[in-house]
């Protein structure tokens, strides 16, 4: 791919592929109020598909599923009493432009406190783009055990897939162009949103 991803800053989920130099519209395709409903829905369709909590654990992909993963629990936790076990996952070294990719020293090393084999567990991220990032976080959890099914939810899905994965709980599919952008706030300053932006 010739354009290059721009560093995610402060936010979540930050993909940048608008060439410099030209005009640019941004929209809000989703506010803080629909941003909570989403979440609201993932948690619940997760809690239909997996029969409760006894053997669900969800993993956040650092970083923009981190904030999500935990927002998620919440949820659940208000319909079952107690959230299940959430931990995290670092990709670094399962990307697979692993040898040439810079080390980032903002993102942080993978953190499952808590045996996955046996478990479903639900793999969270910000923005679903080409699935590599989603592979890459699944042989990542594999080398921590083997849980019983692996599920995907992902607050947006853009589209633009370069592997054969889906999400299996979405928050908002959103039609945008190849160039473009799609910022993700989720439990950062200021308040939660997401931003498209697409060049002219």
């Amino acid at each position: 791919m010739a354009a290059s991803r721009s560093p995610r800053l402060e936010a979540f989920g930050v993909f940048s592929h608008t060439p410099p130099n030209v005009a640019r519209t941004q929209k809000v395709v989703l506010d803080a109020d629909a941003i909570q409903r989403s979440i609201r829905r993932i948690a619940v369709a997760i809690l239909e598909a997996t029969s409760g909590i006894e053997d669900l654990t969800l993993i956040g992909i650092r970083r923009g599923g981190v904030g999500l993963a935990g927002r998620i629990a919440e949820e659940i936790a208000k319909v079952e009493g107690r959230p299940p076990p959430v931990g995290t996952v670092d990709i670094s070294l399962y990307r697979d432009d692993a040898a040439t990719a810079l080390p980032n020293p903002k993102i942080g090393p993978s953190d499952i406190p808590f045996d996955v084999s046996g478990r479903h567990v639900v793999l969270v991220d910000d923005v679903l783009h080409t699935g590599r990032t989603v592979r890459a976080a699944i042989e990542c959890l594999q080398d921590h055990g083997r849980p019983s099914r692996i599920w995907f939810a992902a607050l947006c899905d853009r589209g633009g897939r370069e592997l054969p994965i889906a999400a299996d709980f979405v928050g908002r599919v959103v039609e945008m162009e190849s160039g473009g952008r799609l910022d993700v706030w989720v439990d950062a300053a200021g308040p939660d949103r997401v931003v498209l932006t697409e060049g002219e």
